[in-house]
C-alpha cells in the first residue's frame, strides 16, 4: 500500500511537469469591426476583406471577427445613433471583446463617445481617418489609429504628363459634408498648377445635366473624379456606380484617386490603396492583441499606388512607354507568348527539328541530284563512245551507202560528157542526167549528215518525234551491214504515227544497238535461216517496238542480268555496255525496256514508251 501510494505521487509529478512544460491552448481572441455603411460597398469591401485576411494569417491564435453595420447614409439621426448604442452594449455585455476596431470618421466619432460604455476598457483602434479628420482632439489611453493620407497632386501631374496639350481640368465631386471637404483638400493641392491649366469645380449639377456637359467637353480636357455621395439637388448616390457613368459618358479620359476605382472607368493615377490601408490596420491591431503597441500610437503610411487600366489606356491611345518605372498595368491581356509559352516553345522546338530534318533531308536529295546528274552525264558520254563503236562496226555500211550515190553519179558524169561533145547535144537528157545526178548528191549528203548527227556529241534534247521515223532511220543505216552479214531484216510498221517526246539521236541509237547485237548474236546460224523482225504498234497509251532474231536466244535465268554494264554474251568482241546504255536511255524518256526468250529459238527485245 504504501509502494503504491509512492508512485501514485511520483506519477502525478511527473504528469504535472509534463503539463507545465506544454503550452497552454490558444484561446480564441474576439474583434469587432464597426463600419459606418454597408460592407457590400466596393471599398468596404476590399477594406474588410483585406482586414480579416490579414488578422487570420498573422495570427497564432484563433480570430472571430464580428461586423457591425451603422449604416449612416440611410438611418442617420440623434435617435438612432442612441438605440444602436443601447443595442450594441445589451449586445456585448457578456462577451470579452478583445480589440473594437472604428472603420472611417463616423464610427470613430461613434466609439469615441460611447466605446467605453459599449467595450469597457477594450482597446480601440480606428481607421480611414485624415490627419485633418483627427484634428487635436484628445485620444482616450486605450485608443491607437493608422490614418489615411489622401493625395490629389500626384494624380494631375501623372494626366499632364500623359496629356502635354491639356488646357482645361474639370474637377467632379458632390455636395455632401464628406465630398465638399475632399474637394476643398484637392482645391488647395491644385492652386500651384492654375499657371499651367484652368480649373473648372463641378458639383452644383444635378447629375443627369452634369453627364450632358462632360459628354461635351473638348479635347483639351481631362476630368478628375473625387467622390459624389450627393449631388447638387441632393440626391444620394453610391460615388463607385457614379464614377462608371461619367466614365462611359465623358467625351475626354477620367481620372480617379482612389484604387476601388480601377476597372470602373477611370484611365488611373496616383490612387489610395484601399486594400494597403486594410492590410496596416490589421498589423496594428495583432500588434495590440499582443501587447505591442504602446496607447495612443497613430501612424501615417503612405498607401499610395501607380495604377493604370489598360483597357483605357487603348481607348485614350495612351502608350505605356510614358507610363513611371513602378507603374501597375491591369486588364492587360496576356499576350499569346504569355498565355501559351510552354506550347509555342514545345512548337517550335518540333518546327526547327523538323527544320533540320527536312534540311538534311534536301541535302541529301541534292547530293543525290548531283550524283545522278553526273551519271547521266557520264553514261551520255559513255552513250557517245558506244555510238562511235557503232559507227565503227557499220563502217562497211556507210561506205556503201556512200558509194552507191558516188558511183551513180560518176557514171552520170560521164555520160554527160560524151553527150555534151555531140554536135547536137540532147538538152531533155541532159536535165534528166543534172537531176539525178542532184538527187544521188542528196541522197550521199543525207546519209553523212544522218552519221554526222548519230556521232555528235549534243545535250539531250526533248521534242515531239514520230518514233516510226526512228526506227526506219535505224534500219537504213544498219541495211548495208545486214546484206553484208547475210541477215533478211522485215520490218511490219504502220502508216499512222507513233509521236512521242524524246530525243531522237538517243532513241536511234538504241534501236540501232538492237539491231546490231541481233545480227551478231545470228553470227552462227544457217544464212538461210538468219531473220530480224522489226515490228511497231501502238498499245493503250503506249507505242511498243519488237526486234526478234532467229539465233541461240537468251538463258532465262539472264534476261534481267544482260542489262547490266560489263555483262556480254560476244566473248572478247564486246564490252558490255550497248544494252546497259539502251536501257538508262530508256528509262530516262519515262520507258521499259526487256527481253524475251521465244520458245522456238531466238531472242525478242521489247521496248515500250510513252505516247505524247
Amino acid at each position: 500500500m504504501k509502494l503504491r501510494t509512492i508512485l501514485l505521487i511520483a506519477w502525478t509529478g511527473l504528469a504535472m511537469s509534463i503539463a507545465g512544460c506544454l503550452p497552454a491552448s490558444a484561446a480564441t481572441r474576439h474583434i469587432v469591426l464597426l463600419y459606418d455603411e454597408r460592407i457590400e460597398l466596393p471599398g468596404l469591401s476590399l477594406l474588410d476583406n483585406e482586414i480579416v485576411r490579414t488578422l487570420r494569417s498573422g495570427s497564432t491564435e484563433p480570430i472571430e471577427v464580428y461586423r457591425e453595420v451603422m449604416d449612416l447614409s440611410r438611418f442617420d439621426s440623434d435617435s438612432y445613433k442612441t438605440r444602436l448604442r443601447d443595442f450594441l452594449q445589451a449586445k456585448y455585455a457578456n462577451k470579452k471583446i478583445d480589440v473594437a476596431v472604428a472603420i472611417l470618421p463616423p464610427a470613430f466619432d461613434f466609439l469615441m463617445a460611447y466605446g467605453d460604455l459599449i467595450f469597457p476598457g477594450t482597446p480601440i483602434v480606428f481607421c480611414g481617418v485624415d490627419r485633418a479628420q483627427l484634428g487635436n482632439r484628445a485620444l482616450p489611453p486605450n485608443a491607437r489609429g493608422v490614418l489615411i493620407k489622401r493625395e490629389f497632386a500626384p494624380t494631375l501631374e501623372l494626366a499632364l504628363r500623359l496629356h502635354p496639350a491639356t488646357e482645361g481640368v474639370v474637377v467632379v465631386s458632390g455636395t455632401s459634408a464628406f465630398d465638399a471637404r475632399l474637394r476643398a483638400k484637392a482645391q488647395d493641392e491644385f492652386r500651384p498648377y492654375e499657371n499651367r491649366v484652368s480649373f473648372t469645380y463641378l458639383s452644383e449639377l444635378p447629375l443627369d445635366q452634369l453627364l450632358v456637359k462632360l459628354s461635351q467637353l473638348p479635347s483639351q480636357n481631362i476630368v478628375l473624379f473625387t467622390t459624389l455621395f450627393q449631388d447638387g439637388i441632393g440626391q444620394p448616390f453610391v460615388t463607385h456606380e457614379v464614377v462608371e457613368r461619367i466614365s462611359r459618358t465623358a467625351s475626354v479620359p477620367v481620372y480617379g484617386f482612389v484604387d476601388q476605382y480601377i476597372g470602373r472607368g477611370i484611365v488611373g493615377g496616383s490612387l489610395y490603396s484601399t486594400t494597403a490601408h486594410g492590410v496596416e490596420t490589421a498589423k496594428m491591431v495583432l500588434r495590440v492583441l499582443t501587447g505591442a503597441v504602446p496607447s495612443q500610437e497613430i501612424s501615417e503610411p503612405v498607401n499610395s499606388k501607380v495604377i493604370f487600366d489598360w483597357r483605357q489606356m487603348l481607348r485614350w491611345r495612351i502608350s505605356d512607354r510614358l507610363l513611371p518605372y513602378d507603374a501597375e498595368i491591369r486588364f492587360r491581356e496576356p499576350t499569346a507568348w504569355q498565355t501559351y509559352r510552354w506550347q509555342i516553345s514545345f512548337a517550335v522546338a518540333i518546327l526547327l527539328i523538323q527544320t533540320a530534318l527536312i534540311s538534311g533531308v534536301l541535302w541529301k536529295r541534292r547530293r543525290r541530284r548531283h550524283a545522278e546528274i553526273e551519271s547521266m552525264n557520264r553514261m551520255s558520254e559513255l552513250a557517245h563512245v558506244n555510238r562511235f563503236s557503232t559507227a565503227g562496226e557499220l563502217t562497211a555500211s556507210i561506205a556503201h551507202e556512200i558509194n552507191q550515190p558516188l558511183a551513180a553519179i560518176l557514171s552520170n558524169v560521164e555520160a554527160l560528157q560524151m553527150m555534151l561533145k555531140s554536135p547536137a547535144p540532147d538538152l531533155t537528157e541532159i536535165q534528166e542526167i543534172a537531176d539525178t545526178i542532184w538527187r544521188d548528191d542528196m541522197r550521199a549528203s543525207q546519209v553523212i549528215e544522218h552519221l554526222r548527227s548519230l556521232l555528235k556529241k549534243a545535250p539531250s534534247e526533248r521534242r515531239r518525234v514520230d518514233l516510226n521515223e526512228i526506227i526506219r532511220g535505224a534500219i537504213e543505216l544498219v541495211s548495208s551491214q545486214a546484206v553484208r552479214r547475210k541477215v533478211d531484216l522485215r520490218s511490219t510498221i504502220g502508216p499512222a504515227p507513233l509521236p512521242i517526246m524524246g530525243d531522237r539521236i538517243q532513241l536511234e541509237q538504241v534501236i540501232i544497238n538492237l539491231i546490231v547485237n541481233a545480227i551478231d548474236a545470228m553470227s552462227d546460224t544457217p544464212a538461210r535461216e538468219r531473220e530480224i523482225t522489226i515490228f511497231a504498234r501502238r498499245r493503250d497509251e503506249f507505242a511498243e517496238v519488237m526486234i526478234a532474231d532467229a539465233g541461240p536466244g537468251l538463258p532465262p535465268d539472264k534476261l534481267q542480268e544482260i542489262f547490266q554494264p560489263f555483262f556480254t554474251t560476244k566473248g572478247d568482241g564486246g564490252m558490255g555496255m550497248g544494252l546497259s546504255i539502251a536501257r538508262t536511255i530508256t528509262e530516262a524518256h519515262n520507258g521499259k525496256i526487256w527481253a524475251e526468250h521465244e520458245a522456238g529459238g531466238g531472242a525478242v527485245f521489247r521496248i515500250g514508251l510513252p505516247l505524247a
